[in-house]
C-alpha cells in the first residue's frame, strides 16, 4: 500500500487521517472545482490565444501579404504596435486571472453538457471579446507614445 507518489500518498492521508469518510465528499467536491476551474481557464485561454494570434498575423503579415489587410478589422496602427500590444495584454490577462485561478470556479452539480455549454458562453466568449478590447485599446496608447 505504500506505493504511488508523494502527492498521492498526501491525498490519501487526507482522508485516512480523520477516519472519517464523510470526508471523500469533501475531497470529491473540492476535485470537481479544481477539473472545472482548470477546464475554464483553459476554455479562456483557447479563445484569448486565437483572438490574439488573428490580431497579430493579420497585420504582422499585411506588410508582406496586403491581401490579408482586410483581416486587420481592429485596424491597429503597425505589424510592432500589433505584437507588442499583444504582449503586453498577454502579461496583463495572466495577472489578472491569477485570483480566478486561487479561488477557483464555484461547482454546481449539473450536467457535462451544461457545464461546457457554461464554459463557453462565459470563458470562451469572454476570451474571444476581451483581447480584441484590450488589444485595441493598448495599440492606440503605444501609437500615441510611438508617435
Amino acid at each position: 500500500m505504500n506505493s504511488g507518489t508523494q502527492a498521492a500518498k498526501e491525498a490519501g492521508n487526507t482522508v485516512d487521517l480523520n477516519s472519517n469518510p464523510t470526508k471523500l465528499i469533501e475531497v470529491v467536491h473540492v476535485g470537481k472545482q479544481m477539473l472545472i476551474t482548470r477546464g475554464s481557464l483553459s476554455t479562456f485561454s483557447i479563445a484569448n490565444d486565437i483572438a490574439k494570434y488573428f490580431a497579430i498575423i493579420s497585420t504582422a503579415f499585411s506588410v508582406t501579404y496586403p491581401q490579408l489587410n482586410i483581416l486587420n478589422i481592429m485596424q491597429l496602427h503597425s505589424p510592432s504596435s500589433a505584437i507588442l500590444s499583444a504582449i503586453i495584454f498577454n502579461a496583463l490577462i495572466i495577472v489578472t486571472l491569477i485570483p480566478l485561478a486561487l479561488k477557483g470556479v464555484s461547482y454546481h452539480p449539473m450536467s457535462a453538457i451544461a457545464l461546457l455549454r457554461r464554459n463557453l458562453w462565459i470563458y470562451g466568449l469572454s476570451g474571444l471579446v476581451i483581447p480584441f478590447i484590450g488589444i485595441k485599446l493598448i495599440d492606440l496608447l503605444l501609437s500615441l507614445f510611438m508617435s
